[in-house]
Parts: C-alpha cells; sequence; structure tokens
C-alpha cells in the first residue's frame, strides 16, 4: 500500500510539474512571438534604408526565442554532450549541416546545442518538412527565411525548383552561414521500413538506426550556393545584387544525434518535462567542399556512405554508450554543452517586459481613439 502511495504520489507530481511547465510555454508563446513580430514591424523603415542591419537586428531576436525553446528542456534536465570535430572551429563559415532525424525533438535539440557556437543560430537557415508551417513558430520560420518543404514524389520537382529559388532570393542577402536540413526527408520510424527495402532492391546495405538519404535537397543546396559563390554576386532578396564579399560555401557538417537506450525525445517531452533527465549525444564530422563531389551519381553515393558511417557510429553508441574516436585519434573526447542560466532568465524576462511594453502601447492608442 506504502508503494502505491509512494508511486501515486510522483505521479502526481510530474503531472503538476508538467502543467506548471506547459502554462510557462503557452504564456512564453504568447509574449515572445507576438514581440518578435511586433519589433521587426516597427523596424520595417529600417529594412528599407539598411537591410544588411536589419537582419542583424532580427538575427538577434531570432536567437532569443530558439534560446527559449532551449530553456524548456535545459530546465528539466534534458541537456547535450557533443563528440567528433569541434565545429565552433568552422562556425563563422558557411557550411551545410545534414542531421539524422528521429522524431520532433530533433530540432529541439540543435536549438540548444548551436546556442553556443557564435552567430550560427542568428544566421541560420532551417529546412523543415511543411506542416511546421502551422505550428506556433511557423511565423517566425517564415520571417527569418527558413524554407518549408512539401515531401511526396508529386510535389518533388517543384519544391526543388522553389528551393533553389528561394536560395537565390535569401541566403546571402540576409547574410546566412549554416543550413540546417534532415536528408532522410522523414522521420525514422516512418521511413525505415521503405528504405531498407528499397536498400535490398538495390544491393545497398541494411540500416536500422538510420535510413538512406534522399538526395533532392542536398544536391540543390551544395548546386546553388557553390553556383553563388562562383558567380559572386547576391540573387535577389533584400539586398542590392553586388559583388559578395562572403568566401562561400566552405564545409559539409555531418551531425549524428543519439538518444540514450536508443528512445528519442519528442517535443511534448521536451515541453513538458514528464522524462527523467535525458543526455542526448550529437557527433560532428567536418567535410571540406571542395571533397564533396557535384555530379549526381557521386554524390549520391557520398551521401548515402555518410549516412552508413552515421549508421556505424549509432551502433557503437548503443552498444558502448559513447561514440567511437575520430581516426589518429586514441580515445573519443566528448565535450559536455552548457547554458547560462542567468543568460536563459535574462531573455525570458526580456520576453515577459516586452509583452507587457506592447500590451500598454496598445492599451493605451486604444483608449485614445476610442
Amino acid at each position: 500500500m506504502a508503494v502505491t502511495l509512494a508511486r501515486a504520489r510522483r505521479a502526481g507530481c510530474v503531472l503538476l510539474k508538467a502543467l506548471l511547465r506547459f502554462g510557462f510555454m503557452v504564456a512564453n508563446n504568447l509574449v515572445a512571438i507576438p514581440s518578435y513580430i511586433l519589433y521587426l514591424a516597427v523596424l520595417q523603415p529600417l529594412r528599407v534604408l539598411d537591410s544588411q542591419c536589419f537582419w542583424y537586428i532580427e538575427g538577434i531576436l531570432f536567437k532569443w526565442l530558439l534560446a527559449m525553446v532551449a530553456s524548456w528542456g535545459w530546465w528539466a534536465g534534458y541537456t547535450v554532450v557533443e563528440w567528433g570535430d569541434d565545429v565552433k572551429a568552422v562556425s563563422e563559415d558557411e557550411a551545410v549541416v545534414l542531421v539524422n532525424h528521429q522524431a520532433t525533438g530533433d530540432v529541439c535539440t540543435l536549438m540548444m546545442c548551436l546556442q553556443d557556437k557564435g552567430t550560427v543560430v542568428r544566421q541560420m537557415m532551417w529546412l523543415m518538412d511543411h506542416i511546421f508551417k502551422y505550428t506556433n513558430f511557423g511565423i517566425v520560420s517564415l520571417i527569418h527565411g527558413d524554407f518549408f518543404i512539401r515531401q511526396g514524389r508529386a510535389h518533388r520537382d517543384q519544391q526543388l525548383m522553389l528551393l533553389k529559388e528561394h536560395l537565390e532570393k535569401y541566403y546571402r542577402s540576409r547574410n546566412r552561414k549554416w543550413i540546417v536540413l534532415f536528408p532522410e526527408g522523414g522521420f525514422l520510424k516512418n521511413r525505415r521500413e521503405t528504405s531498407q527495402t528499397f536498400a535490398k532492391k538495390n544491393n545497398l546495405p541494411f540500416l536500422k538506426h538510420v535510413t538512406l538519404p534522399r538526395l533532392g535537397a542536398t544536391q540543390v543546396i551544395l548546386k546553388t550556393l557553390v553556383a553563388q559563390q562562383e558567380n559572386g554576386i547576391r540573387a535577389g532578396g533584400d539586398a542590392v545584387i553586388k559583388e559578395s564579399k562572403s568566401k562561400g560555401l566552405q564545409w559539409v557538417i555531418d551531425a549524428t544525434i543519439a538518444y540514450p537506450k536508443d528512445e528519442p525525445i519528442d517535443i511534448q517531452t521536451w515541453i513538458l518535462g514528464y522524462r527523467q533527465p535525458t543526455v542526448t549525444h550529437v557527433h560532428y564530422r567536418i567535410f571540406p567542399i571542395k571533397d564533396v563531389p557535384a555530379e549526381p551519381e557521386a554524390l549520391t553515393r557520398w551521401l548515402y556512405q555518410r549516412f552508413i558511417e552515421k549508421e556505424d557510429l549509432l551502433t557503437h553508441f548503443y552498444e558502448t554508450g559513447a561514440f567511437p574516436p575520430l581516426q589518429g585519434q586514441t580515445k573519443a573526447i566528448s565535450r559536455e554543452m552548457t547554458l547560462s542560466n542567468l543568460w536563459l532568465v535574462g531573455i525570458q524576462s526580456l520576453a515577459f517586459l516586452s509583452g507587457g511594453m506592447w500590451y500598454c502601447i496598445f492599451h493605451y492608442f486604444y483608449h485614445s481613439l476610442f
């Protein structure tokens, strides 16, 4: 009886904590997202006069919003340990980031672990499924210039053409640095069976922890951004076409996310915090763009090889609890990613103060007019 009562109490505490966290998240969204939109609405004249300055400020606000999402997981004890190459060394360069996709929490994990990578978060572009356009964060991503891609063979050619146009118009005119995509084209649990069937028919390796990636978006990104680099111009967008000062696309970063016991975190867990504190592991490998083939068949083989390596990395992790050492190392070195609680409290306070300020402004004008 005592055991049952103790379990009931623990369940009650978990439920209460989840409800309080959910209430805080809702309040957080109700003040932070409208404030982001209103700040940028007021700054529209600056967008005309100095678009680079406008997008610099927008990037700072965008990073603050992503930090708020990161704080929900951080305060629940969902932390990150990083392995492999140190991506801070290339945080100021242009890079394409290829990530395996297991659950909705993958995006939250990246929002957290990229917070301490210099200017990356405020200058990054996300490629995500079009369904995210209709979430609470959709309007923010639309303003920031992220690209929502519709999956399915019927839409593929049109979507790739739209992606190319989007990159030409927004990527360098808004001074973007990193572009993040999930080449598998969906969650592991949804695509694994189809991928394994395809692999069997085409004499490719049997993959359990990842799926074979799709080429389309990766090819368009590499081709478009390298072409812009070679042409040395900015194609449209918010800036006047002029000679580019960018060094161009320099790196492909292969990021592999691993969850203990192969149990991914979803967005509901991230928000409600009902799972025990968990350490998510992220492994990075950096490839110079000159080592990435441009021809479609060669690029397909190269991309497949990256995900075969991801499979090996994840197999090793689930067997040993750690990633293997990099080539030339005798021991794998991990780095604990940290966030400042003081900084997180500061940006949360700024969000609520901004919400209060906008409320007072609208309240004043409402009563002045009516």
